[in-house]
Formats: C-alpha cells, sequence, structure tokens
C-alpha cells in the first residue's frame, strides 16, 4: 500500500513538473509575441510616415532608378570614361552612358494606385523596420543565453542589421537600376510597345532590393549553422568551386543583362560574402576548441 502511495505521489510530481513546463512554454510563447507585436508596430509607424510623404518618396525614391541621372548610371558613365582612357580600342564612353529609360507605367485597376500607395508605404515600412526586429528577436534570445553566449553573440543586432542595409542599398543603387535599364530596352519585335503595369514596376523593385538584403544575411547565418557545429571553414573551402558556380547562377538570374561587366558587378559582392563566411565560419570554430580544451 506504502509502495501505490509513493508512486502516486511521484507522478502527482512528475505531472506537476510537466504542468509547470508547459506554462513556461507558453510564456515563452507570450513574451515572443508581445516582441513580434512591438516589431509590428514599428512596421506601421515608419509606414504611415512613408505615407505622409509619400509623393516626394515616389518620385525620389521608387522612380527614381527610371532616370537618367541615378547614381548608379553616372557611376557607369564615369566607368566608361575611365576605360576608354585605359583602352580606347576597346571601349568606348557612349555604350555606357544612359542618355534615356522608356519606363511607361500604366494602371489596369479602379483601385490599383490606392492599393499602390498602401501596399508600397508597407514594404517602405517593412525594410524600415527589419533593424528594429531583429533588435526585439535578440531581446527575446538573449535570456535563454549563458553568459559566455551572450559575449559571443555581442553584436548581433548591429551586424545583422548593418548587413540587411548593406544588402538594400546594393540592391536599390546597383542590381534594380541595371536590371530596369536592361528589361525597359529588350524588346522581342518592333510592333510590341513596352507598357508596365505599375504594380509589376513595384513588385520588382521590391523584390530585388528585399532579396538582396536577406542574400547578405549570409555571414550570419553561417555563424548560426557553424555555432551548432553543422558547418566548418574546411567544408566551405573545399566546397568554394561550387560555391563560385552557384553565386555566378544567382547573378544571372538577378541581372537578367548579357554582358558579363553586369554579372561581375553583382557576383564579385557575393563572392565577398563568401570569403567573409569561411572567416566567420573559422571563428567559430577556434572558438568552440579552446572552449573544448579549458574543458578537458
Amino acid at each position: 500500500m506504502a509502495n501505490i502511495g509513493s508512486k502516486l505521489i511521484k507522478a502527482i510530481k512528475d505531472k506537476g513538473n510537466e504542468l509547470e513546463g508547459e506554462m513556461s512554454f507558453f510564456e515563452h510563447l507570450e513574451a515572443l509575441r508581445w516582441h513580434l507585436i512591438r516589431a509590428a508596430l514599428a512596421v506601421i509607424i515608419f509606414a504611415v510616415a512613408a505615407y505622409t510623404f509619400y509623393d516626394e518618396i515616389f518620385e525620389n525614391v521608387i522612380m527614381a532608378p527610371t532616370h537618367p541621372n541615378f547614381w548608379a548610371y553616372r557611376m557607369m558613365c564615369n566607368m566608361g570614361e575611365l576605360f576608354q582612357r585605359l583602352i580606347p580600342a576597346w571601349f568606348s564612353a557612349k555604350d555606357f552612358c544612359v542618355q534615356s529609360i522608356h519606363v511607361n507605367l500604366i494602371n489596369t485597376e479602379m483601385a490599383g494606385q490606392f492599393t499602390l500607395k498602401i501596399n508600397s508605404s508597407l514594404m517602405i515600412g517593412l525594410v524600415l523596420g527589419i533593424p528594429y526586429l531583429f533588435w526585439e528577436l535578440w531581446r527575446f534570445i538573449k535570456p535563454a543565453l549563458h553568459e559566455k553566449e551572450r559575449k559571443a553573440a555581442t553584436g548581433f543586432v548591429f551586424y545583422a542589421s548593418f548587413l540587411f542595409i548593406l544588402g538594400v542599398m546594393f540592391g536599390y543603387f546597383i542590381i534594380t537600376p541595371l536590371s530596369i535599364r536592361f528589361l525597359a530596352g529588350f524588346i522581342v519585335s518592333p510592333s510590341i510597345q513596352n507598357l508596365f503595369d505599375i504594380d509589376s514596376y513595384i513588385s520588382s523593385v521590391s523584390t530585388l532590393t528585399l532579396a538582396t538584403g536577406v542574400v547578405f544575411q549570409l555571414p550570419i547565418l553561417v555563424y548560426i549553422v557553424s555555432s551548432l557545429g553543422f558547418l566548418t571553414p574546411k567544408l566551405m573551402r573545399s566546397s568554394r568551386r561550387y560555391a563560385i558556380v552557384v553565386i555566378l547562377i544567382i547573378a544571372a538570374i538577378v541581372t537578367p543583362t548579357p554582358d558579363a561587366l553586369t554579372m561581375t558587378v553583382v557576383a564579385v559582392p557575393l563572392l565577398f560574402l563568401y570569403e567573409l563566411s569561411i572567416i566567420v565560419a573559422g571563428v567559430v570554430e577556434r572558438r568552440r576548441n579552446a572552449k573544448e580544451l579549458m574543458n578537458t
């Protein structure tokens, strides 16, 4: 009888521990929910600000890659002049200078321009709010880390935000104008007139910009995967040739232009990110080996 009573008490205690664990799990979900709510509020605040100043943003930011005086086109013209001075037999400055870009935009829906303003304002709010989202995620994860893990992850918000902003700027100032320049001037037949739907244009600009910001998170992803022990610098070095092929394919897809110069402009930063990721994986491996030596 005493044995049955002790088993019953043990079962009650085990059930209590399970309930306590479940409550802890739900409390973590509640905390995560509030972190995400605050991040969503930040996105909404930025979106409202973008909506308020939308006329200036539309003309000077969204439509800027269609203007011949855009930064990327001016740099291309300067690059053409430099190549012409260095190798005049091979290059001509006028081949690099952009005189005009014919982008004829149309709206095909009754509420198209209104939804355009709403959606593009939300997209701008998302881009501006992602660094704050990183901060909220860090605040959620930080209490679960040990002191050494916190020190090792110090600067996560800064580096993730910096790489994201750098990627967004690269996508906006380099990839987007090069793609628009090619696609706006590409024709299959003179009988076909290029009239681009405004939603298609906004979608292309936002996709190229955000996608590049995400791709630039590669070193952060490598840091996390390496910390879990699934990736080593030796493996990344041995896979470098395959990575180069994949990067060139990505560069060809992202910039559908036939010239090798444009592909090179896109591929070089991606190759630099891969090499930087190898360095990051090496740092993580050295820290892990030092920790194992201290524990032995």
